[in-house]
């Protein structure tokens, strides 16, 4: 394990995500402390996402060029400062401020999916990008955990600044344990005549040239609006879930926290094991479909569920769909697009995931203030449908498949 490239970007990203999770169920709690409405909280989390769509192509880019590890560096370097922020806000303006920080320089995800890409096979990328998976389980196991006691016993302010260390911890696990130059565990010839390219520079393209480049061949178009209708329906969710439990079954922060961290043991437990022999039984394609069917049922029955019992079966159910379809569709948009390519595409990707992150968090708490408990359900379920939809297209005759 000392010797494996995974290792250090496991625990960078695992550091990260639980920094993540003390903040995210406690962002609506603390809007409201300062008077947010319901829609208010929607656009401070959206405030996040604006600024990530600004700067996701760019650090994507960027980290095509200079590096991985130099880029994720600055990225986490901006998360640190943001939390920092957020612990000491006195208003509501400076929550606004601490997620704009992090929003700006939020590239941590892309750029470790961008390091998978370049030291894994393509027939093993859906289980190493399993690693995020688990970083994300774990992190939302332990981080929601912790964040309500903090939130209970020293106010909102500390699990913000717990986040800042974890973050500041992150930023030394990067400095001194990711190699500077990722190297490849079996890297096929293909990827070593890229090199050259991807050195000079060639794999560097604008935003727009790369929207167009990835959604002219319908490959990439499909695994990128999969992608994205993915990321709508889950930021929905997570948008408005606080909201939603604090309304419907009068949950704080304490609650709500061990709620996401019963959906991070789910999550967790699928992708630390079974997301590799899922991915060799299913293939990724019909994977990611039984994922995206689970999401639409999860998330389009919590309008019915006024008992504990009930929201615990369909938070699992959802948190099944949620951790088998980000990596399975993930693996799927690298396998479309050539290696050098892969920063960008995944750049692109986030992209996606910021107009979702937009969209979603403002949706949920529009309905949410008027409240659509119920709609609020049904809209995240209607966008995996979408997933659905699009895996159920066959492709152009003569398309290549993925390799």
């Amino acid at each position: 394990m000392r010797r494996s490239p995974l290792l250090p970007i496991f625990l960078t990203v695992f550091v990260d995500v639980l920094g993540l999770t003390l903040v995210l169920p406690l962002l609506p709690f603390y809007a409201e402390h300062f008077g947010a409405s319901e829609l208010v909280v929607g656009v401070l989390a959206a405030s996040y996402a604006v600024c990530q769509l600004v700067s996701g192509p760019i650090l994507g880019r960027i980290s095509d060029r200079v590096g991985r590890k130099p880029t994720l560096l600055a990225s986490q370097t901006g998360t640190f400062f943001g939390f920092l922020v957020i612990g000491s806000a006195t208003s509501l303006p400076m929550l606004f401020v601490g997620r704009i920080i992090d929003g700006l320089t939020a590239g941590n995800l892309t750029i470790a999916q961008a390091y998978i890409s370049d030291v894994t096979r393509p027939e093993e990328r859906t289980r190493a990008f399993g690693l995020i998976g688990i970083a994300f389980g774990s992190g939302f196991l332990l981080g929601p955990a912790i964040t309500g006691e903090l939130a209970s016993r020293f106010g909102y302010g500390a699990p913000a600044y717990g986040a800042a260390a974890l973050s500041l911890t992150s930023i030394l696990l990067t400095a001194t344990l990711l190699p500077a130059k990722p190297i490849a565990l079996a890297a096929p010839p293909e990827a070593a005549a890229a090199e050259p390219a991807r050195a000079s520079g060639a794999s560097v393209i604008g935003r727009g040239d790369a929207f167009r480049r990835f959604f002219d061949r319908p490959l990439p178009r499909r695994r990128l609006l999969e992608f994205f209708a993915f990321t709508l329906s889950f930021s929905t969710l997570i948008g408005g879930l606080a909201l939603f439990l604090e309304r419907r079954f009068a949950f704080g922060v304490k609650e709500t926290g061990y709620l996401y961290a019963f959906s991070g043991l789910v999550g967790g437990s699928i992708q630390g094991g079974a997301i590799g022999r899922l991915a060799k039984r299913f293939g990724e394609e019909r994977l990611a479909l039984i994922g995206f069917g689970t999401m639409v049922v999860g998330y389009g029955l919590l309008g019915v569920a006024y008992a504990l019992p009930t929201l615990l079966v369909l938070v699992g159910i959802g948190a099944f769909g949620s951790a088998v379809v980000r990596p399975a569709v993930t693996t799927l948009l690298t396998k479309s697009v050539g290696r050098d390519e892969q920063g960008a595409a995944l750049g692109v990707s986030q992209s996606l995931a910021s107009l979702a992150q937009i969209v979603g968090p403002i949706g949920a708490g529009w309905l949410i203030e008027h409240r659509a408990l119920s709609a609020y359900g049904l809209m995240a379920a209607g966008f995996a449908a979408v997933g659905v939809l699009l895996g159920l297209q066959k492709l152009p005759v003569g398309e290549p498949v993925e390799s």
